[in-house]
């Protein structure tokens, strides 16, 4: 008698609803949690069908064309009154480069030789002019061309909608009723300003990067975003109830009733009453390891929403200041009063804190035509950070002038301003002596200024590292981008996926260099500080803080997690680790002493 066959279970139909919902995975761009129906905003170019139109509805087609580019402006004009006085005015300029699109000649011209020359619709010619124009910003290895392609998409779009509704643009779209999450493939910088109101809670994308714009925003604004989540517009429809958990970086698309619930006591994240606004995370947990050593946390910043949420942490520095915002959006130089008056804000949203200014720090990929004529064969190891400055030297002396003019006279801290590329004395000799004369400049002119100025060395290129002694006698104090250091030491993209894992630990040689420029500080008796995204990993921070570095940068937004981290630290055991890493001969072998560190020192 044979013997019956095993029963196997049927295998689940892909439609079938588990009771968590379907969930999606995508990489955290702010964290935070957010619960409800989704909007979508995903317009496809491609529909616009290429149909063609009789020869006398040429001129009809380009009178249409001339008159959504006009309710376009318009209506960009009228949002950026609606944002004056509500966000930062650095970020409002960001809508004058939708502007120059639409006045953008090129632009204009693709379109109207398409219909001129081709007799084709209007909208099929702008579908195919930024599908185009999109296409080959793609194919080039720059993220600011990215956000370019997205900008450009944008404007694009907004003129189609204009064309659908007969120049009422959004007053005609539809939209919910209630507050929704926003889905989208990438999230444009307009998009994010025009729903940065009440209507939002929280943004998920199916394209996009950590350090885009928008990321930053979403960030800075606290809009729990996750970005990079495969096949997103396939799975998720309008009006589908969504749980985001931006922390996690999941997104479980119509969960039941049960499942909803249970999120439903989590809440979303609501803004801090006064009361807790009073009790900041550093003033709840001062920042130690778990044996009790104090370590000293400062945050990096890109912009003021950022140096406010600092403030409203409790942070007592602002140890990295980003100043290459005012310099991206916009095709000239921004003025000396501009920066001024900008510098002059950071100083006094910081509240009283220390500011360190960085320098701009600017490579050819991000096409800033004053300052490069065009790109060049490798950006990252062409003429960046003090290089360009260096050639450039109106640039660097107008940036010097505004930060001292910025700074008040009678500030209890002296101006700190820190020194991108290095790559040895030379760089900063020639800063202080552009220092001294810009002093004399406007000593010599009357205007008031900040006489006493700190001046440090930003540590990311290899010469630098391999120099570290001699540049902490010249300098004020050193500051290591290990997200940089670690990428040119081990010549690995940061941005390349495929080599994501090469920053997931600290290889042993980036340790036995950072060892190193620890140790020439001691004895230099210089201050040390360190940023960078895989500086707060918890891994790389127990190594970081094992080879002598207790001055940590992190953004505000991660505060609380950075603390959970350091609190689970010993620091006697992370020096015995930092250690061992150190004389590893692989990363392998640093990787099993991770492993080692988690599950022997870290507490249950």
């Amino acid at each position: 008698m044979s013997e019956k066959p095993p029963v196997v279970d049927p295998a689940p139909d892909k439609d079938t609803k588990a009771p968590g919902g379907i969930t999606l995975k995508g990489t955290p761009v702010a964290p935070g949690l957010a619960l409800g129906p989704v909007h979508r905003k995903d317009y496809d170019l491609s529909k616009a069908v290429p149909q063609r139109v009789p020869l006398e509805q040429v001129e009809r087609e380009l009178n249409r064309f001339h008159k959504a580019l006009s309710d376009s402006r318009r209506q960009i004009e009228a949002l950026k009154g609606r944002l004056t006085g509500k966000v930062p005015q650095e970020h409002v300029r960001i809508l004058d480069t939708h502007l120059a699109y639409l006045k953008d000649s090129v632009f204009l011209s693709d379109v109207e030789n398409l219909i001129l020359n081709e007799q084709m619709a209007l909208e099929a010619s702008i579908g195919k002019v930024i599908a185009d124009f999109d296409r080959i910003f793609r194919l080039v290895q720059s993220e600011t061309l990215r956000e370019r392609a997205v900008d450009l998409r944008d404007v694009g779009i907004r003129v189609l909608r204009n064309l659908e509704t007969g120049g009422e643009g959004e007053r005609a779209a539809a939209k919910p009723a209630e507050d929704y999450v926003l889905v989208a493939r990438e999230l444009s910088i307009v998009d994010m300003f025009n729903l940065s109101n009440e209507h939002v809670l929280g943004i998920v994308t199916e394209e996009g990067g950590l350090t885009s714009h928008a990321a930053i925003l979403a960030r800075s604004m606290r809009i729990p975003t996750l970005t990079g989540v495969p096949g997103l517009l396939d799975k998720v429809r309008e009006g589908d109830f969504v749980i985001l958990d931006a922390t996690e970086g999941l997104v479980r698309v119509n969960p039941d009733e049960v499942v909803r619930a249970q999120y439903s006591q989590a809440g979303p994240e609501k803004e801090p009453s006064v009361d807790e606004e009073e009790e900041a995370p550093l003033a709840r947990r001062p920042p130690r390891t778990r044996d009790g050593a104090a370590i000293t946390v400062s945050a990096t910043c890109g912009n003021l929403p950022e140096v406010d949420a600092a403030a409203k942490a409790g942070f007592q520095a602002i140890g990295l200041y980003r100043t290459e915002l005012l310099y991206l959006i916009d095709r000239d130089p921004p003025s000396l009063e501009s920066l001024v008056g900008h510098y002059a804000s950071v100083i006094e949203h910081a509240r009283g804190a220390p500011v360190t200014f960085r320098l701009l720090h600017a490579d050819s990929s991000l096409e800033v035509s004053y300052l490069h004529d065009g790109r060049e064969l490798n950006p990252g190891l062409g003429r960046a950070g003090v290089r360009i400055l260096l050639a450039r030297e109106q640039v660097l002396r107008r940036q010097v002038q505004a930060l001292l003019r910025a700074m008040p006279t009678d500030a209890d801290n002296a101006l700190r301003i820190a020194v991108p590329f290095v790559s040895d004395c030379g760089d900063l000799r020639r800063i202080k002596e552009i220092l001294f004369e810009e002093r004399y400049a406007l000593r010599k002119s009357g205007v008031s200024f900040q006489e006493h100025v700190e001046l440090g060395a930003v540590i990311e290129t290899p010469v630098a590292a391999l120099g570290a002694r001699d540049l902490a006698r010249e300098a004020d104090f050193l500051t290591v981008s290990l997200d940089s250091l670690q990428q040119y030491l081990l010549a690995a993209d940061r941005e390349n996926h495929e080599l994501r894992h090469a920053f997931d630990s600290i290889h042993p040689f980036v340790l036995r260099a950072l060892t190193s420029i620890a140790e020439a500080c001691e004895q230099a008796a210089r201050p040390l500080s360190v940023f960078g995204v895989t500086a707060s990993l918890p891994a790389n921070l127990a190594f970081l803080l094992g080879v002598g570095f207790r001055h940590v940068c992190v953004a505000p937004v991660g505060i609380e997690e950075f603390l959970e981290q350091l609190e689970r630290i010993d620091l006697r055991q992370a020096r015995r680790a930092a250690g061992l890493a150190s004389r590893a001969s692989c990363a392998a072998e640093t990787q099993t002493l991770v492993d080692g560190y988690r599950h022997g020192f870290a507490p249950s």
